[in-house]
């Protein structure tokens, strides 16, 4: 298909940098918008960068820089929350299409800062909206969350499923995107598909998760916490498989449809067991963990378990990584990123 200039918000994120790289191989033209803010890790969020052609060095707020490694890439650094910094982009680049994988991330940091999220995830999306309807953008797909389904307990999470009964305010937040995006496609005729995320792991991968936590504990003799004492499942889904989604969709949108809206789940529709995925991690590490057991987290639910049929009906999607091999390529790349086991 023919190329298209594409703003993807959260590229020094873990999902949003490795769609900026399948994009920008794909020949698309990508501008990245990221505030890069201290939630996790900075250093990592600038090696991502920094694998885009995206000097640290050479980064100033607000403005656009040029990557040194793609010569169709971009990226600025400013807040989702800035109308006046979104407005002036979106009409000096004339994007074809938005994806905004940019949000305040985590469950559990909800409860402890919530004014962090109404303003990134609400007043931030609210913006991109207002751009997108301002300067004609007809293609908007957003990143929304498997926490939507809240205290919902059949399974497999149907995208039909009940979604009324949020347990955090990240929750609430991203089943707010999905509300305010139908009510601008139903008034703005702009196609809009949200991205109903389930636990993405991989490269590069975000500290705050359970594979990082995980290893970085394993590795340094740490033992790891088990919540629910282990009676908890995650449909863990590798990070090449939702981007071949996510770029399915960015390329596809459903014009077709009547407001064209459309929500979708995204995972590996194959839920394992919290322990399960712990063996697989020591296996691949090729170290034990020592296992604290603790209760349930406020916040947390038991299982996730993606029903993907839209995705594979619409699609063709796929998501074939098994987690033997999708654990391989993280632990790999973990022991490079952080110099572990150098001498073997």
């Amino acid at each position: 298909m023919s190329s298209r200039k594409i703003l993807v918000t959260g590229t020094a994120g873990f999902i949003g940098y490795h769609l900026a790289k399948k994009l920008l191989e794909l020949g698309h033209e990508v501008v990245g918008y990221d505030n890069i803010n201290d939630y996790y890790d900075v250093n990592l969020k600038y090696a991502r960068l920094n694998e885009l052609g995206i000097s640290r060095d050479n980064l100033k707020d607000n403005q656009l820089l040029a990557s040194t490694t793609y010569s169709k890439h971009k990226f600025i650094k400013a807040n989702l929350e800035d109308a006046e910094v979104m407005n002036k982009l979106f009409k000096s680049e004339k994007f074809d299409a938005v994806c905004n994988l940019a949000a305040q991330a985590g469950v559990r940091y909800s409860i402890e800062n919530p004014h962090a999220y109404i303003s990134s995830n609400v007043v931030g999306f609210m913006n991109i909206l207002e751009a997108c309807r301002n300067f004609d953008v007809k293609n908007l797909s957003y990143a929304s969350s498997s926490s939507v389904y809240g205290l919902n307990k059949s399974q497999p999470f149907k995208t039909t499923d009940m979604t009324d009964t949020p347990i955090s305010l990240y929750a609430a937040t991203k089943k707010s995107n999905e509300l305010m995006a139908h009510t601008y496609s139903h008034l703005y005729n702009i196609s809009s598909v949200a991205l109903r995320f389930f636990t993405v792991f991989g490269e590069m991968g975000r500290p705050d998760m359970a594979p990082m936590l995980f290893a970085d504990a394993i590795t340094n003799d740490r033992s790891i916490k088990v919540f629910n004492h282990g009676n908890m499942s995650r449909d863990f889904t590798y990070v090449g498989d939702i981007v071949e989604g996510i770029v399915k969709v960015i390329e596809n949108p459903p014009i077709d449809l009547q407001p064209p809206f459309k929500v979708y789940n995204i995972g590996a529709n194959k839920p394992v067991q919290l322990l399960d995925f712990i063996e697989t991690l020591e296996n691949a590490l090729g170290k034990k963990a020592e296992k604290n057991f603790m209760d349930m987290q406020d916040g947390d639910v038991v299982s996730t378990y993606a029903d993907v049929s839209g995705l594979i009906d619409d699609f063709g999607y796929k998501p074939d990584t098994s987690l033997e091999v999708g654990i391989g390529r993280f632990v790999k790349w973990y022991k490079e990123f952080y110099k572990i086991n150098k001498g073997e």
